[in-house]
């Protein structure tokens, strides 16, 4: 079981970790623009994170659907899913484009941007965006490949995806000096390579297993209908993200540019433990398809325990390269010391982590979407509300900025972390998820 796990999480891992890599390679080399580009980075990389993370929905309940439909051995109608889910991503991109571009000063004044900040998050937001389709097609197409359990092809698709984005950004940035702006250009070009790299093939086996390629309105209509849960799930963690970004911009420059190298590792790291529960999600998708319950509650166990053993592996590398990791997004000592506290504190909670993301998609492979909404925006309010009662009654008191990140820190992951593992727990506890 382990080795079915591994098989898909280790080529899923690659495909996860490709928006988090371009935000990775943008701050370590926007770094070294200045700490007003860095801050300006967090409060762009944000927005952007933020709303293509909101449509991660394409992928997950396109993988539900397709491996449920294989699973009762009905191939076609699960390609033809992927298709629906494919021009679904396609319009909600373009429309997503359109609408941060116009919004980007706005939207980036709101997170805190001030100044010189507000213009290098406004400039880097503005060139980021219009990659955004790329990246929804990306989702849609990863969707479909891992309902077939062939995910190779999303590791190619990112590791040289990864490449590209980092081998323009020293062309854009170093080379030709176009600084934030061309950090922006190369990942959203690095975005749509990606994406044909991608729906070029998936359109191919789909139409080999004859799937109509034609938009059909009832199916992205249904494609949609499926993902709204999901929608409100997510929205309700980025909602949450975007509360922790403002609240360190209210504690200082400082603080912000020290989150945004942690929150960019984080997210990095992060895919890593997303990768087991997705492996798990389509497995179990595929179980429950079959009417296997016995081994879906038996892939469950096997992947919580996979979960938690690879989070605790992970945080404690974690920990160690935080010592050390600061040198390589800042060169100033002061918030090289943030990042190393941030990275600290992150690592002793990643075991949670990891069982808790091995057990959210297990959920999700079991289309288990409307408790997930449910319970994902209970605990989002609540740890919202005390992160607004930290900046504004708690931190202002603390005596450095050292203390802020790690307050900061601790309650992310006890309150929203610590909630979602609660309530995905008391879930798999009994039998209604696989209903």
């Amino acid at each position: 079981m382990n080795r079915r796990i591994l098989a898909l999480a280790l080529p899923t891992f690659g495909q996860l970790i490709a928006e988090p890599t371009f935000i990775l390679i943008d701050t370590a080399i926007v770094g070294h623009i200045g700490d007003a580009a860095l801050a300006g980075l967090s409060i762009g990389s944000t927005i952007i994170l933020t709303a293509v993370g909101l449509c991660i929905f394409l992928a997950y309940s396109t993988t539900a659907q397709v491996a449920h439909l294989l699973g009762a051995g009905r191939r076609r109608e699960g390609l033809q899913a992927g298709i629906d889910g494919l021009w679904l991503a396609l319009g909600i991109g373009v429309a997503l484009s359109v609408g941060l571009f116009a919004a980007a000063e706005p939207l980036c004044r709101a997170l805190g941007g001030q100044g010189a900040v507000l213009d290098q998050a406004v400039t880097y937001t503005r060139a980021i965006v219009l990659g955004a389709p790329g990246m929804l097609l990306v989702y849609a197409a990863n969707g479909i490949f891992r309902g077939l359990q062939k995910v190779r092809i999303t590791l190619i698709a990112a590791v040289s995806g990864a490449v590209l984005n980092t081998v323009l950004e020293v062309l854009f940035v170093i080379v030709f000096g176009w600084g934030i702006a061309g950090s922006g250009a190369a990942t959203m070009i690095a975005q749509w390579y990606m994406g044909l790299f991608l729906v070029i093939p998936a359109i191919l086996w789909a139409r080999t297993d004859g799937a109509s390629l034609r938009p059909r309105l009832e199916g992205i209509v249904a494609a949609g209908g499926d993902g709204l849960p999901l929608f409100i799930r997510t929205l309700a963690i980025r909602a949450a993200m975007v509360v922790t970004v403002a609240s360190a911009a209210r504690m200082g420059t400082a603080v912000l540019a020290g989150f945004q190298a942690v929150n960019s590792s984080w997210n990095f790291a992060m895919n890593m433990l997303d990768s087991v529960g997705i492996a798990g999600q389509t497995l179990v998708a595929t179980a429950l398809g079959a009417g296997n319950i016995a081994e879906a509650k038996r892939l469950t166990r096997g992947t919580g325990r996979a979960g938690l053993a690879i989070g605790a592996v992970i945080g404690l590398a974690f920990a160690v390269i935080g010592l050390f990791a600061g040198h390589f997004f800042s060169p100033t000592p002061h918030i090289q010391l943030l990042i190393a506290a941030g990275m600290v504190t992150m690592g002793v909670f990643f075991p949670l982590q990891g069982w808790m993301m091995a057990i959210d998609g297990i959920l999700i492979g079991s289309r288990d979407y409307r408790y997930l909404a449910v319970t994902c925006t209970v605990t989002a309010v609540v740890y919202i509300a005390l992160m607004l009662l930290l900046a504004d009654a708690v931190t202002p008191h603390l005596g450095n900025d050292l203390l802020r990140t790690v307050t900061l820190w601790a309650a992310f992951n006890i309150v929203l972390m610590g909630g979602r593992g609660l309530c995905n727990g008391l879930r798999v506890r009994g039998d209604r998820w696989m209903r």
